[in-house]
Parts: structure tokens; sequence; C-alpha cells
């Protein structure tokens, strides 16, 4: 009797060894509601702040989809990142549907009516300092409202009014601040005082501390008038009377009829592929799309996956290409409402290819030496980050900002809100750098109702016709080259998405000419080897804060959530 039991036991445990090793240990995990190392299959969400990462998975696990997560997110990242989460900015959305479908909605601020090509020049043609970046003439048209109602009209299935009340909440009573958030507060308090008189927002006698509670109660006013007007609830009424009158006060440009006729442009995402991935970015006007593509393509041919991560020739290499294609973006790139961008002139094979011939492995190619492209027929720091994966596979992934650090740092009188100072995104003098070294021309001269050059590069990939990775970046100038390396961090270099995510990055714009590098990005016998080529190398601090997902082989969600910043992945 006693034999034949153990006989049975060994019988059913071998049919369990049989049946663990033909099915897919994945499956098994999800049938059996096993969630190990940060691994969900019924949605994450990658965002800069713990609350607002919180608002974007209660939303998710409320039956909201992607894109009601991403809306409760925005708002939510208004409160708790004022650094640069906003409803006074602006922003880029990649959407990628269960079926394939993509979309990609342009939010992007605009110049006033009252902007002209001259208006930060003084009598000698010269920049005046400061003027498009801490002054009220700094400001473009918000475009972060419009944005989501419009977002939100098109894919959305929970109600608006239930996807902004967690930023109200979070706005009037308040949550605990970081250390990060307390230390970035009390960096700002002198330029506070300074550009907000008869103001108090984010003022604190003896500083922040982490811990603390911030409330913001005019902006909880503000959100449930969007709470409860839509779109309305800020491009007109109480809201709007005091964003004009805030404008009046500094002699800003921004009207009434300038917030009544901002639309947001649903636009078509430009595509590409990178060994059997199909790349689905942004198109004009950011110039972080173009730009990905043509990077990807330049490097293609090579064997980065031999050479290896951050390895002299994997630098060399990349480094002439991100000094050619950020030449190109200074000419041609801008907004394709006001002017034609050659984007399939740019992402033709041979064009690239050509760009990258006279690369020699001997010495550096000098920026000095190396112009924008020619084709023939052609007619002349600061953003948040956020990716969304819902449990049917809709995926978001969207780059919204304010442009510096706590924009222009001047506060809606009444309202609680910080204004953008985009405006420098604009190319205030031909060959003039703005605020992150970039250089511009006609392409993006500035001119009323026009929206300024972005560098925002939010993304999604497919492999094999399936969701792969959602990925993007704050950063300036430096967003195009760390969204480019974090995915080669993963196809070339097998790294995991977190991996992916900390890996120490570098970056190179055409101008000024030096590779910036994060502290350890390169080791001394790679710094001596790219030196001994003629590369100057200069050190600076953080590149980029990258949130991204990826879709494994065993259909579960893994984040990245990049650990320069409170970034934080949550998914269930």
């Amino acid at each position: 009797m006693i034999h034949r039991l153990n006989t049975k036991k060994s019988r059913y445990l071998g049919l369990f060894l049989i049946f663990l090793f033909f099915v897919p240990i994945g499956c098994v995990q999800k049938r059996l509601g096993i969630n190990n190392s940060g691994q969900y299959y019924n949605g994450m969400v990658v965002c800069a702040y713990p609350d607002a990462s919180q608002v974007g998975l209660d939303i998710l696990k409320k039956g909201g989809n992607a894109v009601d997560a991403a809306v409760a997110v925005q708002f939510a990242l208004a409160v708790t990142f004022p650094e640069a989460g906003n409803i006074g900015g602006g922003g880029f959305m990649v959407y990628r549907s269960k079926t394939g479908e993509s979309n990609t909605l342009d939010y992007r601020e605009k110049g006033p009516a009252g902007a002209s090509a001259n208006m930060y020049l003084d009598a000698n043609g010269n920049v005046i300092p400061d003027m498009s970046l801490h002054t009220h003439q700094a400001s473009g048209v918000p475009g972060s409202v419009d944005g989501m109602v419009e977002a939100h009209r098109k894919y959305g299935k929970l109600k608006w009014a239930d996807l902004v009340q967690p930023a109200i909440d979070l706005a009037r009573n308040g949550f605990k601040i970081s250390k990060k958030l307390a230390g970035n507060l009390n960096d700002i308090q002198q330029p506070l005082k300074k550009l907000n008189p008869g103001k108090s927002y984010f003022i604190k006698e003896g500083g922040w501390k982490e811990g603390e509670i911030l409330v913001q109660e005019d902006l909880a006013k503000t959100l449930e008038q969007i709470r409860d007007k839509g779109r309305a609830g800020f491009y007109d009424g109480i809201v709007a009377d005091q964003l004009v009158a805030e404008m009046k006060s500094g002699n800003g440009l921004i009207t009434k009829a300038d917030l009544q006729n901002y639309h947001s442009v649903w636009r078509k995402a430009i595509t590409g592929n990178y060994k059997g991935y199909k790349i689905i970015t942004m198109p004009p006007p950011s110039s972080g799309g173009i730009a990905l593509l043509q990077l990807l393509q330049s490097v293609e041919k090579y064997p980065l996956k031999r050479w290896g991560y951050n390895q002299d020739s994997t630098v060399r290499l990349i480094v002439e290409a991100e000094r050619r294609v950020y030449a190109d973006r200074s000419k041609y790139l801008g907004d394709p409402d006001f002017y034609k961008v050659p984007v399939d002139s740019l992402l033709k094979p041979a064009y690239v290819s050509a760009r990258m011939s006279n690369f020699s492995w001997d010495a550096a190619t000098p920026s000095a030496s190396i112009q924008p492209g020619s084709f023939v027929g052609y007619e002349s720091d600061q953003t948040t980050h956020y990716s969304i994966v819902d449990r049917d596979g809709n995926a978001v992934s969207i780059t919204t900002t304010l442009n510096d650090w706590f924009g222009s740092k001047i506060f809606v009188k009444g309202a609680g809100f910080l204004l953008n100072n985009e405006m420098d995104d604009f190319s205030s003098k031909p060959g003039v750098p703005n605020m992150y070294g970039m250089v511009g021309g006609k392409a993006n001269s500035i001119q009323p109702g026009k929206r300024m050059l972005s560098s925002m590069t939010p993304t999604i990939i497919e492999k094999d016709g399936k969701l792969f990775m959602v990925v993007g970046t704050p950063g300036g100038s430096t967003i195009i080259t760390s969204v480019f390396q974090t995915i080669i961090n993963v196809i070339e270099f097998d790294q995991s998405i977190q991996q992916a995510v900390t890996s120490k990055r570098f970056h190179h714009q055409w101008l000024p000419d030096a590779i910036m590098t994060e502290t350890g990005a390169l080791d001394s016998t790679t710094v001596t080897k790219l030196q001994s080529k003629g590369y100057k190398i200069t050190g600076r601090g953080p590149i980029g804060r990258v949130d991204a997902i990826l879709k494994t082989q065993w259909g579960y969600y893994e984040g990245g959530a990049d650990p320069r910043g409170d970034d934080t992945k949550l998914g269930y």
C-alpha cells in the first residue's frame, strides 16, 4: 500500500516536471500570480516622481488604458515634479495601440502672435542676455492642457474628471517631498524671490527639508477648473484671465486670443528599422525622431556588439555619427507647418551613408570641417518623460517640458503654476547658441504661431510586429543621444532595461566640439586612446533621466527607472 502510494506521488511529480519543462516559465508565473524582480503582466508606469507613478498605476488598476494613465500622470507631475512637470508648458506623445496602430500628438508650445524674429536682439543686433530665459517674454503659448484633452478625446476610456482629481488631491492635501526636490527648491529660492514680487510660491524661510509636506492650494483651484471645464478651464475663464494678467504685469506677449487659438496637432509618426526592430518616433517639430533614425542608420553596419559597451571604437563611431546628425539639425529642422522639413531626404540610406563617408579611424573629424549636408531638390535641460503600458498592450511614450529647470521660474499669480521659457528653443539669431549650446537658423527662426524646435524624442519600438520597448528622457540637447544609447545598450550590448537606463552616458552635439561624459562613463584606457586620436573630452553632471519599459519574450513588462532622479517604476 505504501509502495503504491509513493509510486503514485512519483508519477504526479514526473508529470509536473514535464509540464514545467515544456511550458514557458513566464506562462507558469503568470498563471500562478508569481512576480519576481519587478516583472508585471497587467501594466506599468515609469515616471519622474513616485506619487505620480502611483497615480498612473491606480488609473490602470481601475480599468483605465495607457492614455487615461498618461493624462493623470501629466497633471500629477505638474504638482509633484515642478522642475519640469507642468500645465504651463508643452510636449509630445507617441502612441501605439495593442493592434499596432501608431500616432503622435504634438502639443508643443507656440510663439505668441506678438512674437517677432528679432525680439531678443538689441539695437546693434546682438542677443540680449537672459531675455529669452527669465522674463515674461520668454514664454510660448502653453499646450499641455489642450494636449491632454485631445489625447483623452481620441483614446481615453475613463471620465475626464476622474483623471484630474488625483492631482487636485495631491495639490490640496500636499505630499512628502524627496531629498532631491527639497534641494532643488532650496537652490531656486533667490531667483523665485527676484522674479516673483508679491508671490510666495515655493518660498520658505530656513529652506525645505526632506519629508516636509508641500501644499499648493492655488494650483488645486486651477486644476479644479480644468477638471470641471476641460479645455475651457485653462484657455478661457478665470485661469486664462490670471495668465493674461500675469503677462501684462511683466510686458509678456501671451494674450487671450493666443490662448483661445492654441490647438495641439495629430501628426503621422516617422518610422524606421534597425536590425529587424521597427522604430516609431516623433516627427518635426521634434528634431529627435529624425536624428535618432539617422544615428541608428549611421552605426547599423558596424559590429558594435563585438566592440562592446563604451569601448573606444564604439565611442568614436557614435561621436562621429552624432556630430554629423547635429550639424544637419542646425539647418534643416523646424516646425513643418512653417518650414519644409526634408524628412525623406534626411533619412535616405544613401544620404546617411554619404555623411559618414569622410569618417576616418586615423583621427577625429574636427566639427569645424563638418557642415550640414546637402541634397538635390531641397528648398530653402529640462524636461521630463514617462512611459506607460496597459494590460491590453496599448503604449504611450510622452516627453513634456517647461524648457529650463522650473521653466522661467515665474509663477502665474493666483493660479499657482509656472510659466515656460520655451521661446529660448527658437533661434534668437542664426549661429548664436541657446541655453543648451544648440545653434540654428532660418528653419527655427521666431514667428507668430510657430512651434519651436525640440530635441524631445519619445519613442516606441516593435520586434516581429509586437511591442518591444517604450523609451524617452529629459535632458535638452542630450535627449537624442540618451535615447539612442539606451536602445543600443539593450539591442547591441544585451543589457537589461534597468541596466540600459542606469549605464553611464556620453554626448557630442557638433558644437561645441567635445565629448561630454558622465563620471565613470569611460575608463582611463579608452580616454587615452580617444585623446591620442584628437578627441577632446570634458566631464559634466548627469546626462538624462531615462524612463523605459521593455516587454520580454515571456510576455511580462520590466521597467527601467533612472537612478539619476526620483524616477519610479510601478506595475501590477
